[in-house]
């Protein structure tokens, strides 16, 4: 997996979102998704969509306490609705949705899955945008952190099953080769316990996606700040079971909304316009 600056604060975004909507001309007529959807799925009338909901902006509860919201839930409607079904959001916890998936527990995921070649081998994905990762600490007298190397030493809070887990670990045995001081890497089930253990000064640093780290220090209403730059940036994708016949047409859906300008509509309401993307793929060539 992997928070954004307000939308009316900044015309940096309303130009991204302009230059976003003519994407539809990259596109030549699209074929039917609608017609492609197997019977399945058309007869069940809805596609399940499995999500982690402590990720804003991509997905998270409203206020409500029970609704998911987010740029994914409304990507995943839009993409639905292209395929003439509706979207049935189910909140579950993100390194348990890849098995449910392959159980067939779940349709497919719209969960900030960033696509990598491990996760290309148990099921199929449609990218669908952009995203690094970034460093966040404390505000005040929070680490300067300006990449993966600076984290020997330090303690770091990560949501189970991302690949910002498996970055700081990774860093982890690297620092011991160089013979400076381990990464602790605090693995939680979800980021609003790694949130919560940088506000309790139980972490140092946290490292999320891009636009949800930027989202978490917006929202944090000064409590956070991001340090360093963001690195590695890596395709989204909607994870879909292997050999389920959906790949195809939601690359298809997905492709309308881009066309039809409703995805650049979304991006900019959620402010990552950045990661907005012309040309998706299924399981499209990854590190």
């Amino acid at each position: 997996m992997s928070y954004s600056l307000r939308l009316s604060t900044t015309a940096r975004l309303l130009g991204a979102a302009a230059s976003l909507a003519v994407l539809g001309a990259a596109f030549g007529p699209v074929a039917s998704a609608t017609t492609t959807l197997p019977q399945k799925y058309k007869e069940q009338g809805h596609l399940t969509i499995a999500a982690d909901a402590t990720y804003a902006p991509m997905e998270f509860i409203a206020k409500d306490g029970k609704t998911l919201v987010g740029a994914d839930v409304d990507l995943g409607k839009a993409i639905a609705k292209e395929l003439g079904v509706k979207a049935d959001f189910v909140n579950a916890s993100f390194d348990s949705i890849i098995p449910a998936l392959q159980s067939g527990k779940y349709d497919m995921s719209m969960s900030s899955f960033t696509i990598t070649k491990k996760r290309e081998e148990v099921v199929d994905f449609v990218s669908y945008m952009t995203a690094g990762t970034s460093f966040y600490v404390k505000a005040k007298g929070g680490a300067k952190v300006n990449g993966l190397a600076d984290l020997c030493g330090m303690t770091v809070a990560v949501e189970k099953g991302t690949t910002q887990a498996d970055d700081a670990n990774k860093q982890s045995k690297e620092c011991v080769s160089a013979g400076k001081k381990a990464v602790t890497v605090s693995v939680f089930p979800d980021q609003n316990g790694a949130n919560l253990a940088i506000a309790s000064g139980r972490a140092q640093v946290g490292m999320a996606d891009s636009p949800v780290a930027a989202w978490i220090v917006e929202e944090s209403r000064g409590q956070f700040k991001l340090t360093g730059e963001a690195y590695n940036s890596a395709p989204y994708g909607v994870a879909i079971p292997k050999n389920s016949g959906l790949a195809e047409p939601v690359l298809a859906a997905l492709k309308k909304v881009i066309a039809s300008g409703e995805y650049a509509k979304i991006l900019h309401k959620w402010g990552i316009t950045q990661g907005g993307i012309k040309d998706p793929a299924i399981n499209p060539d990854v590190q």
